[in-house]
């Protein structure tokens, strides 16, 4: 659980691009970031893709399971 303090509930916010969190009862302690979020999310899944694919070049069981979930692909797209 890290630096948390437990039994503190925790309220998540959501500003702009960034995500904080802070708890509910103690405003001493100023809000922090703890991730971001991305309106966009098919420009992480390409670059995910594209990363799964490169890494599919040097590992073969990668890159038989990408096989498969290619041929499972064009079956479920094109059912005729």
């Amino acid at each position: 659980m890290g630096n948390l303090i437990p039994g503190e509930t925790l309220i998540y916010e959501r500003v702009n691009h960034q995500v904080y969190a802070r708890y509910a009862n103690k405003p001493e302690i100023p809000r922090w970031v703890i991730g971001e979020y991305n309106s966009a999310p098919d420009d992480k899944i390409k670059r995910d893709l594209k990363d799964l694919v490169e890494l599919s070049k040097t590992n073969t069981t990668l890159k038989k399971e990408l096989d498969k979930l290619l041929n499972l692909y064009y079956i479920i797209k094109d059912p005729k």
